[in-house]
């Protein structure tokens, strides 16, 4: 396989952190909270994933560069860092009805 391109390489790194149960289910979680982010602790309670689960994949998550996390004393918010997700979405239907795909049901 040749060199792939760096585009390729981040939606690929952001598609492996979404492709989890439980990682999704987190995202959903923090696009569905408040705007200035949702503390760890209400993401625990909504989708009752251990502490430690849950820290390891809010890394993840944010290592994909899909959150954004922000201290606040004690606290750790997590918000949807949306300009990502919609460039991840727009990668994923790019070819769509700009002559790749070919079927009636294309949006």
């Amino acid at each position: 396989m040749k060199h792939l391109d760096p585009t390729l390489q981040e939606m690929t790194r952001q598609l492996k952190a979404l492709g989890h149960p439980g990682r999704l289910s987190i995202v959903r979680a923090v696009v569905q909270g408040p705007v200035e982010g949702t503390p760890a602790g209400e993401i625990q309670a909504q989708i009752g994933m251990p502490a430690s689960t849950l820290s390891h994949n809010l890394a993840d998550l944010t290592e994909a560069g899909l959150l954004i996390a922000a201290r606040q004393g004690t606290t750790i918010r997590y918000a949807a860092c949306f300009d990502q997700l919609k460039a991840l979405t727009e990668y994923l239907w790019q070819d769509c009805c700009g002559g790749g795909c070919r079927d009636p049901h294309c949006l």
